[in-house]
């Protein structure tokens, strides 16, 4: 079973890259350019083995993100890889499977949501 991925990021270069990159080793990626579109999504129905998640970002940034997923019970126990080009203070607060500063190197980010597909499994 192809497992899909939430790429939360407002910048769509970004985007773009992750999604090929997933695409290529066997993921199904779904974009979405902040929090509020994701949890759009995944309200409607949509479904995620794992959140690639952007700190800062319009409309919602990924701090009220995972504020909000928590508290939703159905959605609390996604996890969620935070990408971040700002050091976060409190990201342990998040708790995140785990966090990359940006620029990201596209095979380590595969390699930890492959892990987390397959424990999820």
């Amino acid at each position: 079973m192809i497992s899909s991925v939430l790429v939360v990021d407002d910048d769509p270069n970004l985007v773009r890259l992750m999604s090929r990159f997933l695409t290529l080793e066997g993921f199904a990626p779904v974009p979405a350019s902040n929090g509020a579109e994701a949890l759009i999504y995944l309200r409607g129905g949509g479904s995620a083995s794992v959140i690639l998640l952007d700190l800062r970002m319009p409309v919602m940034d990924g701090w009220e993100f995972r504020r909000e997923q928590r508290e939703d019970p159905v959605l609390a126990g996604i996890p969620i890889v935070v990408l971040s080009g700002v050091e976060a203070d409190g990201l342990q607060d998040m708790d995140p499977a785990a966090s990359f500063h940006k620029p990201v190197s596209f095979p380590e980010v595969v390699g930890v949501v492959r892990r987390l597909c397959e424990t999820a499994r």
